[in-house]
């Protein structure tokens, strides 16, 4: 055998890989010996005061929202009002969103602040296309944000840096490079940006601050859960096409660079992110095809964050669905748990 030869596995680096992927995390939940109260008190702080240093996501100060509203307020179909806004979520940093809300609206509504994946940006969620006019034909996200709003909520759904109106250059890989080389990331910049719109629903007379929940397909899900891990305001939280096991999807399978951060497999798995949430009620669902987050990872991840659940006396509060299906926003049930806790 040559051992110089590429096919000859000589030099294989998929082992020396996964010895170190497959590491257990130092903060990892199976490393406690106690899940007393104070035991898991401790554990979550820990965890979410790694997730922070790693994430790097909070400024000293929070600048004015300064809200603008950037055209009248439109009635879709007969159905909801749609308004675009703007608010500042840094100095100099701007944030494009929709707000929808019923017609029918009595009161303070409970609100979902909904978060695009991959694609055009925000328009998709709220059934447009990139021109501003209807979708022909709905994209893997199914307006959910639609859906949200025909459910009775309050709805407000950012464009994330990178896309839409937020693009710089073809994709997002440009702006979630610079954030590396600055020391910071685009899951920080997200995340951020999801807290100043919360900050922003807050200020709505439609919204009922103590209702909110968070939602995400794909790069959204990311944002919906670590809102939730790190902003005790949101009380329940939908990630769709994310929840997984770090080893087994961006470790494992070719993802957009927004997805890293670095050192962060190092101190916890995605269960453990769950465990920040816990007991506030998680709801997570994927396909059964979905190529780059597989099936049984999702499995293994939803029984892991469970046992974190359970600790904390809520076993029921964190929900796996599986759907049959590739990459793309199901729903089917997320509505009625939301409906229960918020």
């Amino acid at each position: 055998m040559n051992h110089y030869d590429i096919d000859s596995g000589f030099f294989d680096t998929g082992p020396w890989l996964a010895a170190r992927r497959d590491a257990v995390p130092s903060l990892s939940f199976s490393r406690l010996t106690s899940t007393d109260p104070a035991a898991m008190a401790g554990w979550q702080n820990a965890v979410k005061a790694r997730l922070i240093e790693r994430v790097g996501i909070l400024p000293e100060s929070r600048c004015e929202l300064d809200p603008r509203a950037l055209d009248d307020i439109e009635v879709v179909n007969g159905e909801y009002r749609r308004e675009a806004v703007s608010f500042q979520s840094r100095e100099g940093l701007r944030v494009f969103a929709f707000f929808l809300t019923p017609l029918e609206a009595n009161g303070p509504l409970p609100a979902v602040m909904c978060y695009s994946g991959h694609g055009d940006g925000v328009n998709p969620v709220i059934g447009l296309d990139t021109s501003g006019r209807p979708l022909s034909e709905l994209d893997y996200q199914n307006a959910f944000a639609v859906q949200a709003v025909r459910r009775g909520y309050a709805v407000l759904a950012i464009e994330h840096l990178g896309f839409g109106r937020r693009r710089l250059g073809n994709d997002c890989s440009i702006l979630s490079g610079a954030a590396l080389m600055l020391g910071e990331t685009m899951t920080g910049w997200r995340v951020y940006d999801a807290m100043r719109a919360l900050d922003y629903a807050c200020t709505r007379p439609e919204v009922d601050p103590a209702r909110i929940a968070t939602m995400g397909i794909s790069g959204g899900g990311l944002v919906s859960m670590f809102h939730a891990a790190l902003d005790e305001r949101v009380k329940a939280a939908v990630v769709s096409g994310y929840y997984n096991e770090f080893t087994a999807c961006v470790m494992s399978i070719p993802h957009c660079i927004d997805n890293f951060l670095p050192g962060l497999r190092l101190d916890m798995e995605m269960s453990d992110i769950a465990g920040i949430i816990a007991p506030r009620p998680l709801w997570c669902e994927n396909g059964s095809e979905d190529d780059i987050f597989p099936i049984a990872a999702f499995h293994r991840a939803i029984a892991r964050g469970q046992q974190i659940y359970a600790a904390l006396g809520e076993p029921d509060r964190l929900h796996g669905h599986e759907f049959p299906g590739s990459h793309k926003f199901d729903g089917v049930g997320c509505w009625e748990f939301l409906e229960r806790y918020l």
